[in-house]
């Protein structure tokens, strides 16, 4: 199947499209200065009953690859660009779940650092259109006009991970999303790991496996 034309480029793993089904689906949110193909290298470790959709973020970093907003600092989205982003991600969720053939019902966002930033904003807000978050390396974005639906998290799921040592994002990130997501009725799995801005071979195969363990019975 062709990509679409929508408000994000992006591009689609292989899959099986010889039927009409609807697929549980994963879409794929890259860090700053890489770009939609970096978390395909994931996609051999995790559930091939998974459709995965790697998105691009739109915004050119000055030193390669794209990005989805400047930074006044850390935890400090620049406004301008993280609404552009936010607006645009939220159109890209739409046409996915439109001209795919994505579960609605079974709709995951997979985030690494910026990624995962962009995917607390599109799953804080929007709950009801997203079953669960891989959270890998990033945070909530608390400094933005965003809404959050704290209240309405009960049926959205959230695997958060962070590296002890991480020198980009510090640990003290990840655990204050622990910290606000401990407030919500969400289900939550925390998990810190001894390195450093990155995913390692155990925080991938504990998320693989949270991933298949949300996958509904076929």
């Amino acid at each position: 199947m062709r990509p679409i034309e929508s408000s994000l480029y992006h591009q689609i793993a292989p899959f099986d499209d010889s039927t009409n089904d609807l697929h549980p689906t994963v879409i794929l949110l890259h860090g700053r200065g890489s770009n939609e193909e970096d978390l395909f290298g994931l996609v051999p470790y995790l559930d091939p009953r998974f459709l995965f959709v790697a998105a691009r973020a739109p915004f050119y970093f000055p030193y390669g690859g794209f990005t989805w907003y400047d930074l006044q600092e850390i935890g400090t989205p620049d406004a301008k660009q993280f609404n552009e982003s936010y607006e645009r991600l939220t159109q890209f969720l739409d046409d996915v779940q439109k001209h795919y053939p994505v579960d609605p019902q079974q709709t995951f966002l997979l985030g690494f650092s910026m990624g995962t930033v962009m995917s607390y904003s599109l799953a804080l807000t929007k709950p009801e259109r997203i079953k669960g978050v891989v959270a890998h390396s990033g945070y909530v974005p608390e400094n933005t006009t965003l809404q959050f639906k704290w209240n309405e998290l009960r049926l959205t799921s959230f695997f958060v991970a962070h590296g002890i040592n991480d020198p980009v994002i510090p640990i003290q990130f990840g655990r204050r999303a622990q910290e606000l997501l401990l407030r919500t009725e969400a289900p939550l799995v925390y998990c810190e790991y001894p390195i450093q801005h990155q995913i390692s071979e155990e925080s991938l195969r504990d998320l693989t496996g949270w991933l298949s363990k949300h996958l509904e019975p076929a």
